[in-house]
């Protein structure tokens, strides 16, 4: 029983990675090869561009050209220029997928999963030769069909006779050879009417048939296989490349030199910013210090510790966090010292100061009862009291009153209120 893969992968979810301007689909040969067969086996209609340096100037010099790359389902990394891009840019373990290995591959997969597959353009005489080496590679390969297409444009009535007889052969995955640009233009053309992996493949059928040798391994991986190509077809390519192999260098060296320029001015940034940010912590321990020193909560000797402290052993910690790790004062206290002491001046109303207090962690609900129950009898303030039992030093009650203003004593119903 044939396999059916799980849920096709949505286009957005392939991560890609713009060369010259245009996406290249950045995942393995393997990957790639898994996502078409995926479509292919629930019979959506999607296209696939084999690219190469040829098609990605193509597209740079024909807007209407690059919105079909952009538009395509996948666009895999055809040329060694592409798949060096690829690594450069970021995708570090990126292969070449060309287009002779999509063949390869999913001629061999394709019957695992029920995928019957069309061969669609070149000529007859190559097809036939195809489907001799095909049968005998690939014996249980389902050719849904092979047929070759005219030069010219095919009349309204041919191409619907096309696509109908594409539909009823139930084909998952059509190859078709028409050459860059004319097949993905026709690809896209027919996105939608065709519920099948549409691929353009270029110059792979007269390859797989014979009719030319396909490079040595070494050629491939050296990123020679153009030179190859050219002493074998020397009349048909030499203008092709001679007009899109500099421009494209010149192209892919200027976004190269951008894209490297932009990480090293991000990292320059970024040590200003950590620069910019530990002066900014640095005065804001200070400020935090001499608050705290003034308040009477700790010695200018815990001061010079948690200093060398942060320095030497914790620069990570904040000068509260060493404080508050060395028992010396309680977290809450520092949090009070350091984000609301600063902005009680502003406040257009304020709280009597036994709730600052017991905000700072200074006091807590006890000694308050305490306090308030004392101050029916002595008439003091609450600060006063506060401090006569010892339990508040008189320079935290003087800063206070100097951030707050605040000159009333603590009043018990404003206490339940602000609790």
């Amino acid at each position: 029983m044939a396999k059916v893969l799980s849920l096709p992968v949505p286009q957005h979810c392939i991560p890609k990675k713009h060369i010259v301007g245009s996406p290249i689909s950045a995942l393995s040969c393997e990957r790639q090869m898994q996502i078409i067969l995926s479509w292919a086996s629930h019979r959506e209609s999607r296209t696939v561009c084999v690219a190469n340096v040829h098609m990605l100037m193509e597209a740079h010099s024909n807007p209407s050209f690059a919105t079909v790359l952009e538009r395509a389902d996948l666009v895999t990394p055809d040329g060694m220029p592409l798949v060096w891009m690829l690594r450069l840019l970021g995708a570090s373990g990126q292969d070449r997928v060309a287009g002779m290995d999509v063949l390869y591959s999913l001629c061999q997969q394709a019957p695992k999963y029920g995928v019957s597959v069309y061969f669609l353009g070149s000529h007859q005489a190559i097809l036939d030769r195809m489907k001799r080496r095909l049968d005998r590679e690939y014996p249980e390969l389902e050719i849904a069909g092979m047929e070759p297409l005219p030069f010219r444009p095919l009349t309204p009535e041919e191409d619907e006779e096309l696509v109908d007889r594409i539909e009823k052969s139930g084909a998952g995955i059509v190859f078709l050879s028409l050459g860059c640009p004319k097949q993905e233009t026709w690809i896209e053309a027919h996105r939608d009417r065709i519920n099948a992996v549409s691929i353009g493949v270029g110059g792979v059928f007269p390859v797989y048939a014979g009719l030319h040798r396909h490079a040595p391994l070494w050629v491939r991986e050296s990123g020679f296989e153009w030179l190859y190509r050219l002493i074998q077809e020397p009349r048909r390519l030499w203008r092709r490349y001679a007009v899109t192999i500099p421009p494209f260098l010149f192209l892919a060296g200027k976004q190269l030199a951008l894209h490297y320029g932009r990480q090293v001015w991000n990292r320059v940034r970024s040590h200003f910013q950590a620069r910019d940010q530990f002066r900014e912590d640095e005065l804001r321990a200070r400020r935090i210090g001499r608050l705290l020193l003034e308040a009477g909560l700790i010695s200018p000797e815990q001061v010079k510790a948690v200093l060398e402290a942060q320095s030497r052993e914790h620069p990570e910690l904040r000068f509260g966090e060493i404080l508050s790790q060395r028992g010396w004062l309680k977290q809450e206290t520092v949090d009070f010292f350091a984000e609301e002491l600063p902005t009680l001046s502003e406040m257009p109303t304020q709280s009597p100061i036994g709730y600052y207090l017991k905000s700072a962690a200074l006091l807590d609900d006890r000694q308050i009862d305490e306090i308030l129950a004392a101050q029916q009898h002595v008439g003091l303030r609450f600060g006063e009291v506060a401090v006569l039992m010892g339990w508040v030093k008189q320079e935290t009650i003087d800063l206070l009153l100097r951030f707050t203003h605040n000159e009333t004593s603590f009043s018990p119903v404003m206490y339940l209120k602000s609790s």
